[in-house]
This record gives C-alpha cells, structure tokens and sequence, in this order.
C-alpha cells in the first residue's frame, strides 16, 4: 500500500490502512456530490471533513459501510442541514432538510472527473501556492487541517486561515464545479503543475523539521501526479504532464538511500544505488520516453531527463556529466530560476572543471546569498578543487542558513576539519 498523509499525521496507527486509503479516494468524490448539488464550496467541503472525522472513528470500530460513499455523503448532508440552521431562513432550511431526508440509500451518481474537477478549482487564478496547496491537500487529498499544518510544518492556525481564505476566493468565483474545458486546461494546466510539483518538493527536502523529507507529501503528490496524467490522455495530449509524473517517479526513487538509519543524509555519491526503487525507475523512464517522442519538449520534461541520467549511472564515478550539462543548458536557456544555475554548476564542474563552474556562478551570490544550498554548491567546488579551508567555510555558512535538522547536521559535519 502507498502510504500517505494521513497515516503518518497522528492518527491512530492501528487503523486498518484500507479505511485510511479509501477515505483518500472518497474525499473528493462526497464533495463532487455536495457541489453538484449546489453547495457552496466553503460549506460543502467543511461538511465532508466533518464527515470523514466521523468515518475514522466509526469505520473503525464497525468496520466500513456497504456503500461508503452514500455513507459519507449523508453524514455530509446532516452537517449542512445544522449549518443551514444555524445562518439561513427556515425555508431554506426546510427545502435542503427534505431534499437529504429524500435521498435513497444507493450510492450517489460520482463523476470520475470530479478529482480533476477539484484539483483546477484548487489551483484557481486568485489563488497563490501558499494557499492553493493546503485547499488542495484538503480538498483533493482528504487532510484535515491539523494533518495538512504538520506535514507542512506550519501552526495549525495560519493553514486554517490559508485554507479559510481560498475557499473564500472559490466561492466568489462563477465558475461552474464540472470537468474543466480544453481552455481552462491550457490555461491553469501551468498552475495545476505546480502545485503538484511544489508538494512533492516540500515531501523530497523539507524546508525545516527534524526530517529530511515527508514521504506523505511525496507520494501524494506523485499520486495527484498520476491521476492528472491519466485524466488528461496521457502523453499524447499533455507531454508535460507526463513528464511531470517521470520526474517524481524518478527522482523519488532514491528515497531508500538518502537518509540513514538514524536519518542523516546520505549525499548522491555516497548512496547505495542498490537501494534504488527500480520498478519505479522503469515506469519513469518509460513515460519519459513517451513524453519526449511528442517532440514537445517542456520544463518537467527535462528535469526528467536530469533525473534519468542520474538514475542509470552505474556509480557517481561514472555519471554522464557532459549530458547532464547538454540538458541543463536547454534547461538554464528556458529558465530563469537560479537554481537551475546552480545545479548546473555541478555538471560544469566535473566537465570544465571546478574553477570554471565558481566563476559561472560568481553572479548569483546577491540574490541566493542567504539560501542554504548556494552556500552548499560552494563548498563542494571548493572540495573538488582541493581548497579545504574555502570549502569549510561555505559549508559552514551553509549550516548556519539551513532550517532542515538533517541537511544541517550532514553541512557541519563537511565543515568540520577532518
């Protein structure tokens, strides 16, 4: 089973996972339901979480209905029927009572779009990353609030304004809940990737906290990844979606060898690539494959194709550095992102040489100055050039920068004389 969120966000850990997983799957489907019936977005997506809390618990000790679906879907109604009481006129109040009290025990009709459906509302236009990707945890990944603010490693209090306040956006908002049209696709498509990508990145290298990475951010981001990829027609009409689910595949692959036992980091060269999650190497490079052969070359794409290049090297020793730097000069010639120059460097380095790569990037130091892995990158050309003292004192400014326990204890360690 893979794992995800929920499981590893204070629930109770002797759950049966199958609850846990199907929880996940139905999360959006009960908030299709609501909202095809009208419900505003806010008030609709509060009520499915009340009714998923409600299944833990129950589910749990009676074991999971005939028809979860309609379980949680009534469970849903009866918490708007109490809202409605509360803000609403009594007949309002009496029309939405008869409508739930109507409905028939069998399953409600679920549109299998209604996850894409979510996934581009929760990427909406009004919406920045920092809101967009805990509404998408919640609303698409079925987190509660509480999961959502430690997985991120945020107060609980500031994701719940975030979340209060994208909802907000939605509901404003005219569009109409349903599978998005082909604009809409192209248009938000961009967002709806980063997000999923943004995700994924805070579960690889966590930003702060005592782990390296959260393995529940990672693979629900490769698992909205993936259904993104098969919604969409695969590679055929959206290269870069499947190009997307490539890079996660593989770059989340060498999960098993970044951290040790007692999780310190294990940096590239020093892992064991036996480790390696094959199966997941060969369906990354069988849908970057595919991706490429539309000759539509993006972004994702290519850090796909860095991510591959890595992945079939037998040893560090023999990585294909002059093609990693080949595709990081389409990648640098695309992008304006400096840690794309950054990572580039590293190709530099053991193509031109070291010295050649510091000079390359005696630019970014303004504007990376207080960023960790600039500092990092400094260091390693400084070893691979053999001045021990310069690398020392980058990668103790490194250590000093870095918020992340892991990546900070692996820096001191490098500054430290041997």
């Amino acid at each position: 089973m893979v794992a995800h969120p929920r499981a590893a966000a204070g629930t109770d850990p002797g759950r049966a996972p199958d609850v846990d997983v199907l929880l996940r799957d139905a999360a959006p489907a009960v908030l299709g339901v609501l909202l095809r019936r009208g419900e505003r977005f806010a008030d609709a997506e509060d009520a499915v979480q009340d009714a998923l809390l409600v299944a833990v618990d129950s589910w749990s000790r009676g074991g999971i209905p005939e028809r979860p679906i309609g379980w949680l879907v009534r469970v849903a109604g009866r918490r708007l029927i109490d809202l409605h009481h509360r803000d609403t006129a009594r007949r309002r109040r009496e029309a939405l009572a008869g409508s739930w009290s109507a409905m028939k025990p069998s399953e409600p009709v679920v549109s299998e779009d209604d996850s894409l459906a979510l996934l581009f509302l929760c990427c909406h236009r009004a919406l920045n990353p920092s809101a967009a990707i805990p509404l998408t945890l919640r609303a698409v990944g079925g987190l509660t609030t509480r999961q959502i603010a430690d997985a991120l490693l945020q107060p609980e209090a500031t994701i719940a304004q975030r979340i209060s306040r994208a909802k907000a956006s939605i509901t404003r908002s005219p569009e109409p809940f349903h599978r998005p049209p082909p604009d809409l696709i192209d248009e938000r498509l961009p967002a709806v990737m980063q997000i999923i990508y943004l995700i994924f990145n805070e579960g690889h290298a966590a930003t702060s906290g005592h782990q390296l990475g959260r393995a529940d951010l990672t693979d629900e981001a490769i698992r909205l990844a993936r259904m993104l990829h098969e919604r969409l027609g695969g590679p055929g009409d959206h290269p870069e979606t499947t190009g997307l689910l490539a890079l996660l595949l593989l770059t989340d692959a060498r999960r098993p060898a970044r951290t040790s036992a007692d999780g310190d980091l294990i940096s590239l060269d020093q892992q064991d690539r036996r480790l390696w999650n094959q199966p997941m190497i060969l369906e990354g490079l069988r849908l970057l494959t595919s991706a490429l052969a539309r000759q539509a070359m993006g972004d994702y794409q290519l850090q796909a194709a860095i991510a591959a290049v890595h992945d079939q090297a037998p040893t560090y020793a023999e990585t294909n550095w002059a093609q990693l730097l080949a595709l990081y000069n389409l990648l640098a010639r695309r992008s304006d992102n400096p840690f794309v120059w950054l990572n580039r460097a590293v190709a530099v380095a053991h193509t031109d040489g070291p010295d050649v790569a510091l000079h390359e990037i005696d630019g970014l130091g303004p504007s990376l100055a207080d960023h960790h892995r600039y500092h990092a990158t400094l260091g390693y050309l400084h070893e691979l050039a053999g001045r021990r003292e310069a690398a020392g004192e980058a990668y103790a400014n490194a250590a000093r920068l870095a918020k992340n326990e892991p990546e900070r204890r692996y820096l001191q360690a490098k500054a430290a004389p041997e």
